[in-house]
């Protein structure tokens, strides 16, 4: 068995979902489980209409928005020529929007959006494009079951970023899902929603449906995850940087997991531990090009003769220098700093030190004026903005003694304000003003590809 998860832009449309069958209908031998995100920006879209329905707009505005939203998803049924049988259904579109409607409307009087409520309201989206899917394959001749991910998903209350109960949500899988795929059908669920103990819906909130699709794989025993996206896999440099870049067939979940932290957005390994912890490969490809054989992520890949895998970037970027010569040989520096930080939630991406200074950056600046006030009881501190950090990760950094001239001799005149080696032995990160952004990783890039 294998896991098939699609991603909003790969259901986005009637088109896009023709596209996803045929994908499918060519992996029927590998008898798949498919998990499916929200059509489009579906859920975007219901957040937005909860949050105006508390925020005092018009009854009939935010009506009106729903019923934009309605009218989307029975287009896209008619178009697949699905909405007649759907709507036969106790919970087709038209009666699921009728609840979502009646929810609405009581949003609109309570003037409160819980944690609770904005979980059941996010989840129509799954919902929805899970039963339009499976509709669509069993009439594009994709035998198809439809399972309900909140009846097999079990999670703990803890509401927008809920966590799975792994072993009753093992033991659920086990029970539903394999039999189905024995007897021909294809599973379809949504992604990103289950539910407590009790049949309370909850989210698992950023990358939930990949977490999903992990949480299935891991719980059938899969040969094997699969992410379809709209890009070839990951690549060796940000696209929006420096087009063009390769595409990377194979790196290890340590390598994904340093490129997710510092920008790269195809995979964040956190949602796939599952897949991690039972040694599932994890493939990332593009459902618009489906011929390409995209990446594999595994947890240990063939060597390799190439010293970088990718190239990620972190823009918007804040330098913070902090210095006091009272310091010297003083113990507890270093804790005081961060006790500061961690009262305001205050992440550190990359940090530098000598006896008397520290450098560090931050991506998030809504506290930087309060911890400024703390620090500055005991040391001078100054914050630098319009920065970017340049990560270059690969498993055999650890092993090539020349990357670190050869960055620095490619970066030529480029200026790098802090520089990063060692904590993981994957990564050498660098600080470069955010003008000089661009220039660094194409001669980066240049240099290592």
């Amino acid at each position: 068995m294998i896991v098939m998860k699609f991603g909003g832009t790969s259901v986005e449309s009637a088109e896009a979902i023709r596209r996803v069958a045929g994908i499918v209908r060519e992996r029927l031998a590998q008898r798949p489980v498919v998990v499916v995100s929200a059509m489009g920006k579906t859920t975007n879209k219901l957040l937005e209409i909860a949050n105006m329905a508390v925020g005092g707009d018009a009854r009939t505005s935010v009506l009106g928005i729903l019923g934009v939203l309605r009218d989307f998803h029975l287009e896209q049924a008619a178009a697949l020529g699905i909405e007649d049988s759907l709507n036969k259904v106790p919970f087709g579109i038209t009666a699921t929007f009728k609840e979502l409607k009646q929810l609405i409307e009581a949003l609109v009087v309570m003037r409160e959006l819980t944690p609770r409520l904005i979980d059941t309201i996010s989840a129509y989206g799954e919902r929805l494009s899970s039963l339009v899917v499976s509709a669509a394959f069993n009439r594009l001749g994709v035998p198809s079951l439809h399972f309900d991910a909140r009846s097999v998903i079990k999670t703990d209350a803890r509401h927008t970023q809920a966590a799975p109960l792994l072993k009753e949500t093992y033991e659920q899988l086990r029970i539903s899902v394999p039999s189905v795929v024995q007897s021909g059908s294809v599973p379809v669920m949504g992604g990103f929603i289950g539910s407590t103990l009790d049949g309370v819906t909850t989210t698992l909130g950023r990358g939930g449906s990949d977490y999903s699709a992990s949480i299935v794989g891991a719980g059938i025993g899969a040969e094997e995850i699969q992410i379809w996206t709209d890009v070839d896999g990951m690549l060796t440099a940000d696209p929006t940087i420096l087009p063009g870049g390769h595409r990377v067939e194979t790196c290890s979940f340590a390598e994904a997991a340093e490129l997710a932290y510092f920008g790269a957005k195809v995979l964040h390994p956190a949602t796939v531990l599952p897949a991690i912890e039972k040694n599932i490969p994890v493939r990332i490809l593009n459902s618009r090009r489906p011929e390409v054989a995209g990446t594999l992520i595994v947890s240990n890949p063939p060597p390799s003769d190439k010293p970088i895998c990718s190239i990620a970037c972190k823009r918007n970027i804040t330098l913070v220098n902090i210095v006091s010569s009272r310091m010297l040989m003083t113990h507890g520096f270093l804790r005081r700093i961060f006790e500061v930080f961690d009262r305001h939630q205050t992440s550190v991406d990359m940090l530098a030190t000598s006896e008397v200074s520290v450098s560090l950056t931050v991506d998030n600046t809504r506290a930087l004026d309060a911890i400024r006030s703390e620090i500055e009881s005991f040391a001078e501190m100054t914050a630098e903005k319009d920065h970017a950090i340049v990560c270059l990760v690969g498993e055999n950094i650890r092993g090539c003694p020349q990357v670190s001239a050869r960055v620095f001799s490619a970066l030529g005149g480029t200026k790098t304000r802090m520089v990063s080696q060692g904590a993981s032995q994957l990564n050498i990160s660098l600080v470069v003003a955010a003008a000089d952004l661009v220039r660094a990783v194409e001669s980066l890039h240049s240099e290592f590809f």
